[in-house]
């Protein structure tokens, strides 16, 4: 795998992925890990191919009516900008990529 490839998703693609993205950041950093990371809109993200969704958990609904990359790694998130629980659940995502 070249550069992981981290998408974050909201409603409008702007406020509450991008308040995710900025969190996420600082967790990454902790871990070592570098990785390219967007955000956008729920519709728009079903045609990107990101190795990992990242989204609130308000949105599981609306993922699971779409086809989305099997290869792509689903995390819902109950507080967005929750570094904790971000790197809970991140972190199992990245070692099963081998990236941890």
């Amino acid at each position: 795998m070249n550069k992981l490839n981290i998408l974050f998703v909201c409603g409008a693609g702007l406020g509450s992925s991008f308040a995710a993205q900025m969190s996420a950041e600082d967790v990454l950093t902790k871990l070592g890990v570098t990785a390219k990371l967007d955000h956008c809109d729920i519709s728009s993200a079903v045609s990107m191919k990101p190795d990992v969704i990242i989204t609130a958990e308000n949105f599981r609904t609306q993922f699971e009516k779409f086809t989305i990359d099997p290869q792509t790694a689903m995390v819902y998130l109950k507080n967005i900008v929750s570094k904790a629980e971000i790197e809970e659940k991140l972190t199992p995502v990245l070692q099963a990529k081998g990236i941890l």
